[in-house]
This record gives structure tokens, C-alpha cells and sequence, in this order.
């Protein structure tokens, strides 16, 4: 197999495990009803706050878990299996009488599968050679059209039955297992550690907190656009999951487009000023999006904030790679994950209960803000890294890390 064709597989299976799980976003409130909540954002907000839970304490073991073997993909299938398994008991749930606490502890464990599949595909396209960039646009753009497709047809799925989107969920990671065991790895010669020191490792590269901290408050906000903004749009606007589904599009698909061309460039002009510029308008849209009058306005914002995501996702994951020794890598980008996770609960916990005690707005105002003052403070530190690894890259002749964007060109 081809790098490309590696490289579009594992895309497509990071892709497929997006497209299941933001299936659930657009529907979340008729989901949680049917489920046995109360149909409230705050019920919402638990169901989606179990999940990454789970993804907050199983990232970086599965990450070092891979380091460990010196493989990814068996246990990126063993993970996408047991995502679809949860989903599946999750269907069955309202049948065999399970309350809603019983359907918090399986988004606990199903949770704890899915970070595996997610994670693991990411990593696997970050060992490959041509440049992160390269790689963690591919890896961009299909979170962005997973997430885009996902909440156009979850919506409708919802709108249909409320338990149909679990079932398109647990089909798809069925599929992406499947897909997964087709995949050949790019790990030849890099030394295998045990999954506790690669973990130990990750210490000695303080300059990880960086990525870190911006990968948290960027997932912050897309997790308070998964909930406050589901629940903004139907309740400001009238809409129903359908309309919802296609408002998180607007936002989605610019997201995903434009992901694989921003990190292209993040390799030629470096990650500063993707990560920070691109932050500071990023934040400022979000505080666009919650003072639009209409509908219309609010979605024209949704796109220029997809728009301005997809410049700093993949030069912020780009970051993490060019850190991270190769050896480490997984465990790398597992924390990276860590971090999105937490942001994700931040952003459903900031938001829900930001919005259900002081409005719409003041939620908009305090994630918008947000991230527009860590993109402030951290500028010195991004600035500092990405010439490191710039005065580091040209010694070596090299794109990002230690690998030559010229032989990519022949793939």
C-alpha cells in the first residue's frame, strides 16, 4: 500500500468515528429523553460529559498501550468494536428498563473504547513521513467532515426516531474496525517502550504543554458548540434537530475543507501564526455567532468560525508531533488528547451551566473571551517553540520532523 493510501484510510477511519459520534449531537435533548432523562440542557450535558470523561482517562493509556506493542491499528479495531458494542446497549436501554444513571455508565465505557479507535488512527497518520502538517490536516479534515456529515444526518436520523442515530452509530464503527484491520503501519525502527516509560517520557518535553493548552480550549469550544449550540439554535430559532444538524454544519464543513491547505501551510510559515491569529478570530466569531439577531446572520457566523478553527487545529496538532520524539509519539498525541477531552467537558460544563443560569449570551461571551486570552498569554510560548523547531528543521533539512516534504511530493 502507498502512503497515500494509508493515509486516506486511516482518515477515513477517523472520519467514520467522528461521523458516529456527533450523529447523537443534534438530537441530544430527544436522545436523552427517550433514554430516561429529563430533556433539560443540564441532562444533556451529563450525557455528553460521560463520554469524555472516559476519553480524559483512557487516551494516553491507549497511546502508550500502542508505544508498548509497537503497533496501532489492533487496538484502534479492538476500540472502534467495543464504541459500537456501547452504542448498541445504549439502543437496547429503553427496552430493558435501564435508567438514566445506567446509561451514564455506559457512556462511561463506551467512551473509554471510542478514544482508542479516535486516538490511535491519529497517531498512526502522525508516524507517517511527509510532513505533520500534512498529516494532521488529513487528520482535520475528516474530523471536519465527520463532524459535518454527522450532524446533517444525525439530525434527520433524530427527527425520524431518536434511537436511530445510535444504531447508524454502532454500523459505522463496525465498519471502521473493518477498515482499520486493512491498514499497514509505518513504524519500522523506532524503539518500543514500556507503556509507563513512554508516559514517563512525555515529562521530559515540558514545551508539550503548549500544543496542550491550546488543543484544551479549542476542544472547549467545540464542545460547547455540540451542546449550548444545538440547544441555542432550536430554542433561539425555532429550529428542529434537522435545522440544528445543518446550523453545526455551517460551521463543520469550512472546518473541514480548509483543514488540509492550512496545515500544508503551517509546514512552509511555521505554527505561530496559524495557532495564535488564527485563536484570537476564532474566539472573536464565537462571541459573533451568540450576538447574531437572525438565523442567518448566526449561520454566516458559524462559517467564518469554521473557517478560522481550521487554521489552527491542524497546525496545533502539527506542534505536538514536531515535539514528541517518534518513540513517543502515541503517547504524545494521547495527551493531546487528554487535553481536548478535558476541553470538551470544560466546554459542556462551562457552557451548560453558564447558559441555563445567565443566558445565551453570557455563555457565548465567556467561551469566545476564553479563547481569545489564552491566545494572548501563550503567544510568547508558541512563538519561542515554533522557532526552535524551525532553527532545528533547517539544520536538518527537514519539514517538521526530520522528514523531507520533498519526498511526499511522489507519493
Amino acid at each position: 500500500m502507498t502512503r497515500r493510501g494509508t493515509r486516506i484510510r486511516l482518515a477515513l477511519g477517523v472520519w467514520g468515528v467522528l461521523v458516529s459520534q456527533v450523529f447523537l449531537y443534534p438530537g441530544v435533548e430527544d436522545i436523552v429523553t427517550v433514554l430516561g432523562g429529563d430533556g433539560t440542557i443540564r441532562a444533556g450535558m451529563w450525557f455528553l460529559v460521560a463520554e469524555f470523561a472516559a476519553f480524559v482517562a483512557f487516551a494516553s493509556v491507549w497511546g502508550a498501550a500502542s508505544d508498548a506493542l509497537g503497533r496501532r491499528m489492533p487496538l484502534a479495531a479492538v476500540g472502534a468494536l467495543g464504541g459500537a458494542a456501547g452504542y448498541l446497549v445504549l439502543a437496547a436501554a429503553p427496552a430493558l428498563g435501564v435508567p438514566f444513571a445506567g446509561v451514564l455508565a455506559v457512556r462511561l465505557l463506551s467512551g473509554a473504547a471510542t478514544i482508542g479507535a479516535f486516538s490511535l488512527a491519529i497517531t498512526a497518520l502522525a508516524d507517517l513521513a511527509g510532513g505533520n502538517g500534512r498529516n494532521m490536516g488529513a487528520a482535520g479534515i475528516a474530523i471536519g467532515l465527520g463532524a459535518a456529515l454527522g450532524s446533517v444526518f444525525g439530525g434527520r436520523l433524530a427527527d425520524a426516531d431518536p434511537l436511530y442515530p445510535l444504531y447508524a452509530a454502532a454500523v459505522t464503527l463496525v465498519a471502521v474496525a473493518v477498515l482499520f484491520a486493512t491498514v499497514s503501519e509505518e513504524l519500522a525502527g523506532v524503539e518500543r517502550l514500556r507503556v509507563g516509560d513512554a508516559l514517563a517520557r512525555l515529562r521530559d518535553r515540558p514545551a508539550l504543554a503548549v500544543p496542550y493548552t491550546f488543543g484544551f480550549i479549542d476542544r472547549m469550544t467545540a464542545g460547547f458548540f455540540a451542546l449550548v449550540g444545538v440547544y441555542y439554535f432550536r430554542e433561539s430559532f425555532g429550529l428542529d434537530a434537522a435545522g440544528a444538524g445543518l446550523a453545526l454544519a455551517a460551521f463543520f464543513v469550512p472546518f473541514a475543507l480548509l483543514q488540509y491547505p492550512a496545515g500544508v501551510l503551517s509546514d512552509r510559515i511555521g505554527r505561530a501564526l496559524p495557532v495564535i491569529v488564527g485563536s484570537i478570530c476564532f474566539g472573536l466569531g464565537i462571541v459573533a455567532v451568540g450576538l447574531a439577531p437572525t438565523v442567518g446572520l448566526a449561520v454566516l457566523a458559524m462559517i467564518a468560525v469554521g473557517a478560522l478553527g481550521a487554521l489552527v487545529a491542524p497546525a496545533t496538532m502539527a506542534l505536538v508531533t514536531d515535539v514528541a520524539t517518534a518513540e513517543t509519539r502515541g503517547a504524545a498525541l494521547g495527551g493531546f488528547n487528554v487535553f481536548g477531552s478535558l476541553g470538551f467537558l470544560a466546554g459542556f460544563l462551562l457552557g451548560g451551566l453558564t447558559t441555563s443560569t445567565a443566558g445565551f449570551l453570557a455563555s457565548f461571551l465567556v467561551v469566545g473571551l476564553a479563547e481569545v486570552a489564552i491566545a494572548l498569554v501563550a503567544s510568547r510560548a508558541v512563538w519561542r517553540i515554533s522557532g526552535a523547531d524551525s532553527d532545528s528543521d533547517s539544520d536538518s533539512g527537514s519539514g517538521g520532523d526530520g522528514r523531507t516534504l520533498a519526498g511526499d511530493a511522489s507519493e
